[in-house]
């Protein structure tokens, strides 16, 4: 069973530039076509976190606008130096390209996090491949997440190798809504302990916090 870390899920209202890749199949292919590129002008109040001044995420002709809403929210998250957004992990045993990850200086995987949708399968493969790695599942909701660990569970993937992180379904929803091809980015404060964050996203404030599962 998992563990839960932080509940109460609720919302109130109030090195970036990734060159987008195909994930189909596995292979690292960089897509030859965009949908839209989406402009994030950042600033930032934590001193944890000195983002740049500008991220663009790339929308793909197969992604959604909720899939751009998961890869801005997890990169506010989990930044830290040298997070990239889809990378080349550059490795032909690892035939997968990460939502968001960072590599060590020998291009190791020491955080790898998936966004979405993200088959049981896939993250065994994950584990195996990729020994050193924290790997991270970012969900919509709790239904989302425990539909997957429950897959998990009967797969009987290993303990003690998986986080998965799980939004409050209206507060995902209404970030999705608000996303536009240019966008302003206030961080003011967030984390893990205790799992919230404090953003305005367009002018619009947010005070949300998030559960944290663990298998």
């Amino acid at each position: 069973m998992a563990e839960a870390l932080a509940c109460d899920c609720r919302s109130r209202r109030g090195r970036a530039g990734a060159f987008p890749i195909d994930k189909r199949g596995g292979l690292n292919t960089v897509r030859s076509r965009l949908a839209t590129r989406f402009n994030f002008q950042l600033r930032s109040d934590d001193g944890r976190r000195p983002f740049p001044h500008k991220l663009i995420l790339a929308q793909g002709v197969n992604e959604s606008v909720r899939h751009v809403a998961f890869k801005l929210l997890a990169y506010l998250l989990f930044f830290r130096e040298r997070i990239q957004v889809e990378t080349d992990v550059q490795n032909d045993n690892i035939p997968f390209v990460p939502d968001l990850a960072v590599l060590a200086y020998d291009m190791r995987p020491v955080l790898w996090i998936e966004c979405g949708e993200c088959s049981v399968s896939k993250l065994h493969k994950l584990a195996v491949k990729c020994p050193d790695a924290e790997i991270w599942i970012v969900k919509r909701g709790r239904e989302d997440a425990d539909h997957l660990l429950a897959a998990m569970e009967k797969e009987e993937l290993r303990r003690g190798r998986y986080a998965v992180l799980v939004f409050e379904p209206e507060f995902f929803d209404e970030v999705c809504g608000l996303l536009r091809e240019r966008n302003e980015v206030s961080w003011y404060r967030g984390g893990f302990d205790p799992a919230e964050m404090k953003f305005e996203l367009n002018g619009l404030w947010f005070e949300a916090a998030f559960e944290i599962l663990r298998r």
